[in-house]
């Protein structure tokens, strides 16, 4: 399967890395450091941006990009990333599959180890990946392990832990047994949710994860210090197997939200790297080599609760999806060249019948006169004369206030619909959107790898990361069938009807699809830049 996946990533020397240096299709351009290498008396330090506070920093809890930016730097899985961010062996050494490609046997690496300098066992990697499953840790990401026999039944207090296919045979031997073959087995493992935690660490502490001082971790850094709302930093990890292919010494993450002051901050050389820039500077900073926008496999979407007035009806969820003009959108908020939206899985996936997104086309348009139909019918239907007040929520960021507010202006110029907003931070953010007390309300997801499964899970009735209440058996059962299917064609055929399904009921409007912008000081070479995650700094080096 993994012809049918576009390279998820650009890897660039930023001393080289120009505005339109990668293409706008996420195409895995290659250039390389400085002939002569960066000087040994350089500090490898850098310094950049992650936005906010991130929520949960333990594998199992993660379900944010924030926090999985940092634990994809101080963890390491089975597998994990190239340069291009294709998947090779991590903490496994080697790897078997049976013939009938169901049963995985990992082999550990015998010099895999934990940062306080102890080994890495099999029991570790099946104690976290059953803590993720057991029902009492309440992970949103164990869904993803449903492809393992047992796992859903254990999770979901159907089944015993027993019944697991996931077993430590010996210190260094994993295996894994699968429901059925599953052809991006190995995309799907470099996800920070099947990440090892260390046992001893977790059982003796249940605080483990909050503090720097009490985490232990397996990746090329550590992490050293956690100043809530203010930074984390990780520094090289000495005990890491491949410690000579990380050259930063130190990276801090700094909190800082305010678009105006994080962009003053790299400006003045405070901060090396920063993302998500004002949508007021981007135009004047497109001709500069430190501006790169890079293609992000993903969806920026307003989820509607399904449960709540107006949006418990369907013509008054397509009413306001049909009056927001998304190219405005893009062009004047945003301002990076983002794609608009017209349905759940984002151009990037390949598949024999060419890009996935573009075989399926668009599911709706801009359209203000049926707009104000469907609004009216929607109201009549329901009994209502005036349409309940609407709050629109977002998480607290310049960009994601500016796009509100264009949304609301449309709403209220297209429907005569008034619409409040309201913002949170985003830990509270997540939190009041997972208890389901919103109406209205921002959300992204970043497919974990660049195949339309991983975004149509989203909305899966059983998933906790659907926070809409929408729930489909037709869209389930179609979503099950199409994760077994090993028909590629069939496959596609299937995730098809899938979003179909979705797009006729619309639990959610979508806006744009992704791209990241980023200023990134020339000092830096050899980031990677993958689609569906934040750059990796494995191998990042300063030269100057």
């Amino acid at each position: 399967m993994k012809k049918w996946l576009l390279p998820m990533s650009v890897l660039l020397a930023t001393s080289t890395a120009l505005a339109g240096c990668y293409g706008g299709g996420g195409g895995g351009e290659t250039s390389t450091s400085s002939e002569g290498g960066p000087s040994t008396d350089i500090k490898q330090e850098m310094v950049v941006n992650a936005l906010s506070e991130p929520p949960a920093i333990d594998p199992a809890l993660a379900t944010d990009t924030t926090s999985g930016w940092v634990l994809d730097h101080i963890f390491e899985g089975l597998y994990t990333r190239d340069k291009d961010g294709n998947p090779v062996l991590g903490a496994a050494s080697d790897v078997s599959v049976s013939e009938d490609g169901k049963t995985y046997t990992f082999k550990l690496r015998e010099d895999a180890k934990w940062s306080d300098g102890s080994q890495v066992t099999a029991g570790d990697f099946e104690y976290a990946w059953k803590r993720v499953l057991n029902p009492e840790t309440g992970s949103a990401f164990a869904f993803y392990f449903y492809y393992i026999k047992g796992a859903e039944a254990y999770n979901k207090g159907e089944g015993n832990v027993e019944d697991v296919g996931i077993k430590a045979v010996d210190d260094t031997t994993f295996e894994v047994e699968l429901n059925a073959p599953l052809g991006y087995f190995d995309s799907l493992l470099t996800l920070w949710t099947f990440y090892p935690v260390q046992q001893k660490t977790v059982e003796e502490n249940k605080n483990w994860a909050a503090e720097a001082d009490t985490f232990v971790s397996n990746g090329p850094f550590e992490m050293t210090e956690w100043k809530h709302d203010s930074n984390v930093v990780i520094e090289k990890n000495d005990d890491y197997y491949a410690k000579d292919e990380v050259k930063m010494e130190k990276v801090t993450f700094e909190l800082v939200n305010e678009a105006s002051t994080y962009y003053q901050m790299f400006k003045t050389g405070e901060l090396d790297l920063v993302m998500t820039l004002p949508t007021d500077v981007i135009a004047t900073e497109k001709e500069n080599p430190e501006y790169m926008e890079v293609p992000y496999y993903g969806t920026y979407m307003y989820m509607f609760n399904v449960e709540k007035e107006p949006f418990t009806n369907a013509k008054v969820r397509k009413a306001f999806a049909m009056a927001v003009d998304r190219q405005a959108l893009v062009d004047n908020v945003t301002q990076a060249g983002e794609t608009p939206a017209y349905a759940m899985v984002p151009t990037g996936a390949e598949t024999a019948e060419g890009d996935f997104r573009e075989a399926g086309g668009n599911y709706f348009e801009e359209n203000t006169e049926e707009a104000k139909k469907l609004l009216a019918e929607g109201m009549a239907e329901e009994g209502w004369d005036e349409l309940p007040q609407v709050t629109l929520m977002y998480n607290t960021l310049e960009s994601n206030k500016k796009m509100a507010e264009a949304v609301q202006e449309m709403l209220s110029a297209n429907l005569d619909v008034q619409v409040k907003l309201a913002n949170q931070e985003w830990g509270t953010y997540l939190e009041t959107t997972k208890q389901g007390n919103f109406q209205m309300a921002r959300m992204g997801w970043i497919g974990i790898f660049v195949d339309p499964v991983v975004n149509l899970d989203y909305y899966l009735g059983d998933s906790p990361n659907n926070r809409t209440g929408w729930v489909n058996e037709e869209f389930d059962s179609t979503m099950a069938a199409a994760k077994v299917e090993q028909d590629a064609d069939k496959r596609f055929e299937m995730l098809h009807k899938a979003e179909e399904i979705l797009m006729t009921d619309m639990p959610f409007m979508p806006v744009y699809f992704y791209k990241n912008t980023y200023m990134v000081s020339q000092d830096y070479e050899n980031i990677a830049y993958y689609v569906n995650r934040y750059p990796f700094l494995k191998w990042a080096e300063k030269t100057k």
